[in-house]
């Protein structure tokens, strides 16, 4: 079975709610992103989101963007993360999703990504302009590979639109709490539980909501309704400020562990 399949049934059947961690691949370097995925892996993180860097990331905030490009100086390629993931997959069996921009895949090749994803051992793609519409071909390939293809549902997105994307979405269905860009935000939209409830209306699939989201006590809320809560921003953050220390990886995997403790007892 698909590794995030796998976790989401083990979360449902236990009760539990799930913890996605986002951070940039090769931020500060790809060495430092193997030991946190490991480090991330043995502290319970349910799923691994890698930032594919890219140089014009138009759903990023500031905090990701810098990451990004604290990784390009490093010439960071897609193949570079693939080739991270299998060093992962040598010690860890976390679910990994690639988030990324589509335009990184088309250079590496539509047709020849989803054999290399698998071999390196992907789990699943979140490409955040990649329309639908236009990528059916490349989630059959996907499919045929065992990887799946997260769509991402907004808070402006119609219901139309909302029932199409949670059909084709595949893994789990990403909610975006908020309108604009990834970034820590002072509270949690109170259109979340909504929000959630509209996407759950026309799919059984886990929902996970990410966005905006860089607290325990917003961990504990979003949670109440969600199936799973993804925190980027404020990690990659913390992987900022530590940028040099020897102890990065214990440092912002404590801040992980921080962020996870409510979900013990949602």
């Amino acid at each position: 079975m698909n590794r995030i399949d796998a976790r989401f049934e083990r979360l449902r059947r236990d009760g539990r709610k799930g913890f996605v961690a986002f951070i940039t691949a090769g931020d500060p370097t790809l060495a430092t992103t193997i030991e946190l995925a490991n480090a991330f892996d043995g502290a319970g993180v349910d799923v691994l989101e890698l930032g594919v860097p890219f140089s014009d990331p138009l759903a990023d905030g500031l905090v990701n963007q810098r990451a990004a490009e604290r990784a390009l100086r490093h010439n960071v390629s897609l193949a570079d993360v693939l080739d991270a993931v299998r060093t992962i997959r040598s010690t860890s069996e976390i679910p990994i999703v690639l988030f990324t921009y589509i335009n990184p895949v088309m250079r590496f090749g539509l047709d020849a990504f989803p054999k290399a994803a698998r071999e390196a051992g992907l789990d699943g793609i979140l490409a955040l302009d990649y329309p639908p519409e236009e990528s059916a071909a490349f989630r059959a390939a996907l499919d045929t590979q065992g990887l799946r293809m997260v769509q991402l549902i907004a808070p402006t997105t119609p219901d139309d639109r909302m029932r199409m994307l949670a059909e084709t979405s595949t893994g789990f269905i990403y909610c975006v709490s908020r309108t604009g860009v990834t970034g820590m935000r002072e509270a949690v939209e109170g259109s979340v539980r909504s929000m959630v409830a509209r996407i759950k209306s026309c799919s059984a699939k886990p929902v996970a909501v990410g966005f905006g989201i860089s607290t325990p006590e917003q961990v504990a809320h979003v949670a109440e309704s969600a199936d799973g809560v993804v925190v980027g921003s404020a990690i990659v953050q913390r992987i900022e400020t530590n940028a040099g220390r020897g102890d990065l990886v214990e440092r912002v995997t404590a801040f992980v562990g921080e962020l996870m403790a409510p979900l013990r007892s949602v």
